[in-house]
């Protein structure tokens, strides 16, 4: 796996210093509040895992999966959900946590189904930010990173279901995904 990786953008240390980082402020900004971590599978589990360590309140998780529909390299802002929530979310605050906010359009839609559900109050925390891809507007609550317009993986993120278990983020080789 690692000859098909150009460069490592964010070491594992940096990593965890970030999530630390964002964990604290989680932890300020909800003290007293019923918060749900919302982690959208599978990108932002890694993320999600390390992030609720760092949260020193009490808290609940849960996951959804969603599909957005497209070329295997970009989304179409279709979204379907193939897991919803297994329980109600009013009178909750939600943080959805993902992976990488790059067009916005599933996290645009995401965000409205859950407001509708409602919740106290719906915010994104994202370890990876890519502004530069974005076609809806769509900005973060929190974000470790903004990064380039690359195409990287590791620590949750995949090409083909492949790489997730790197416990870096690298930009992966053209040649590699081409």
């Amino acid at each position: 796996m690692k000859e098909n990786i150009a460069k490592i953008l964010l070491t594992e240390d940096r990593l965890r210093a970030r999530i630390a980082e964002l964990g604290a402020e989680v932890t300020r900004d909800y003290a007293g509040k019923n918060l749900l971590v919302l982690g959208i599978l599978k990108g932002a589990v890694l993320f999600m895992a390390d992030l609720i360590r760092e949260i020193k309140i009490p808290l609940s998780y849960d996951f959804m999966a969603v599909s957005s529909y497209g070329a295997s390299t970009q989304s179409s802002g279709v979204v379907r959900i193939l897991k919803d929530l297994e329980r109600s979310v009013e009178d909750i605050h939600i943080l959805i946590c993902e992976d990488i906010v790059d067009t916005g359009l599933t996290l645009k839609y995401l965000k409205e189904n859950l407001s509708g559900r409602n919740p106290l109050s719906v915010k994104i925390i994202t370890l990876l930010d890519k502004p530069a891809r974005r076609k809806v507007e769509v900005t973060p609550d929190y974000k470790g990173f903004e990064i380039p317009d690359e195409f990287v993986v590791g620590y949750g993120l995949d090409y083909n279901e492949q790489y997730r278990n790197l416990p870096y983020v690298g930009i992966l080789k053209p040649e590699a995904y081409k």
